[in-house]
Order: C-alpha cells, then structure tokens, then sequence
C-alpha cells in the first residue's frame, strides 16, 4: 500500500508516493508518472522502501509557471527535495529514459546522496556520433507537434526512437481517446521537457570522480533502438559494462518481477 504526499518546491508541487520497507529506492521516470511504475514498485517494496513521484508538471505535480521547461537539473533538484523530505542522506537510484538522465543529472549535482544509480537505457542523444541528425529528428518531432498534433508527434517519436510499430507486442498508446491528461502530458513532454532531456550532456569525469556508482541498463530486446546505442555509448564512457533487463525500454512494465530482480542483483553489486 503507498502513502501519498504532496512537497511544495521553488515553482513546483510535487506529488509522490511511498511503500514498503527497506533500503531507501527511488524509481523515477520522465515523462512517465509515479502511477505507471506502480507494478514494478510493489514487486520491490518487499525489501525496498520505494519511492516514485509525477515529474514536475506531470500528472499531479503542478508548476507555478506553466511553460516552464523541465531540465533534468530542475527535476534533479526536485529528486533531492524529496531525499530532504523524508530525513534521508542518500538513496539507490533506477531512472528509466528521462528518468534516468535526471538520475545522471543527480549523481552530478548532488554528490554523495546517490549511494548507486542505474540509468536504463538513458536517451543521451549527444554521446552519439550522429548527434546533430537526432538533434534535427527532435525538433522535427516538436514541430509535428505543434503542426499536427499528439498523435503525429507519438508516431513520429516511437518511429525514431526504433520502435517497429507493426511488430507483435510493439507499444501502443491507451485504448480509445486520450484524457485530458493524456494530453496535457504530452504537451508538456513535447514542448517543454523532450529538448532538455535528450540535450544532456553526462559529464562523465563527475560521474566516476564522486562515491556514487554508477550503472547503465539495456533491456535484453533493446537492440534496434536508439537508446541501446545511448546506453552503450554511455556504458563505455564509465568503464562499466551494462545491466541487462527483460524486455526492451519498457521492459519493467510487462515483467515487473524479472525486472526487480535484477535490479536487486544490481543494488547488491
């Protein structure tokens, strides 16, 4: 059973859950939402305190200034608030895509209070050695965005991130219209948080010079996607080989159980 909460921040209202005992886990995302990891932080809230929360101006964690763009420093900042909030010094870290380059942008900012980070699959397109294409492919996304609206945006982003959309099993969005907050959500996430995210740069001498270790994850099914080459790419810049999960980048979501352990064997180190 989580417990909910609420932190007021400089510009923000953050929105977060809590369950189970054990080691202090946050399990963050961007742009999904605390509600999306649910399986996979009950599945850990055996022998985890677990915490997972909305990313600023997603879902329930609401922004003072509405257009307001999501840095992962800003959603790193927010990360640490909470670590202050429950009266902690450190935690273990899984960030999923977005989520994970605001784990990158903690370990940087915040040395010290990350005891190990695993990033899964982060989409640090400016590691790759065709960066300025994928920097060109987002703000081609951002525009059908604006232009033609979510539904374009999604397809175009899922096509150029690998997803083979007639694939069986290959991801889909919820069924029938999208709620309002759906939509809400994705226009956040295309106009104010897609930019920042994929322009991160790890500095990677902060990465490997402080206490906190440092993990990357592919997932096992991941191979034709643009984040198993970010991940790889990051992997080799640390020194460290990948983490392998079930599944691909969402693998956490259909086999939550499989997923916590290995995330349990990768927190024992």
């Amino acid at each position: 059973m989580a417990t909910t909460h609420t932190l007021d921040v400089p510009g923000a209202h953050l929105h977060y859950e809590v369950r189970g005992t054990g080691p202090l886990l946050f399990v963050i995302g961007s742009p999904m939402d605390a509600a999306a990891f649910a399986p996979f932080a009950d599945a850990l809230a055996s022998d985890h305190t677990v915490v997972t929360l909305d990313p600023r101006g997603i879902s329930n964690s609401t922004l003072d200034d509405p257009e307001q763009d999501s840095t992962p420093e800003l959603r790193a900042d927010d990360v640490a608030a909470i670590m202050d909030a429950l009266g902690a010094e450190s935690a273990d870290v899984f960030g999923s895509s977005g989520g994970a380059v605001t784990g990158l942008a903690l370990v940087e900012r915040y040395p010290g209070r990350v005891r190990t980070l695993v990033a899964h699959e982060p989409p640090v397109l400016e590691l790759l050695p065709d960066a300025a294409e994928r920097r060109a492919v987002t703000e081609d996304i951002i525009e059908t965005y604006q232009r033609e609206g979510v539904g374009a945006a999604w397809m175009k982003f899922m096509i150029s991130a690998g997803f083979d959309l007639d694939a069986e099993g290959a991801p889909a969005g919820p069924p029938g219209e999208p709620s309002a907050q759906d939509l809400a959500n994705s226009a956040r996430f295309f106009l104010h948080e897609l930019r920042p995210t994929t322009r991160y740069v790890p500095e990677v001498a902060a990465l490997t010079a402080g206490p906190a270790r440092v993990l990357v994850g592919i997932g096992a099914g991941s191979g034709n996607l643009v984040t198993y080459r970010t991940s790889v790419a990051l992997a080799e810049s640390l020194g460290t080989p990948p983490v392998e999960f079930p599944g691909d980048h969402g693998g956490f979501l259909g086999q939550p159980a499989e997923c916590a352990d290995v995330l349990r064997k990768a927190l024992a180190g």
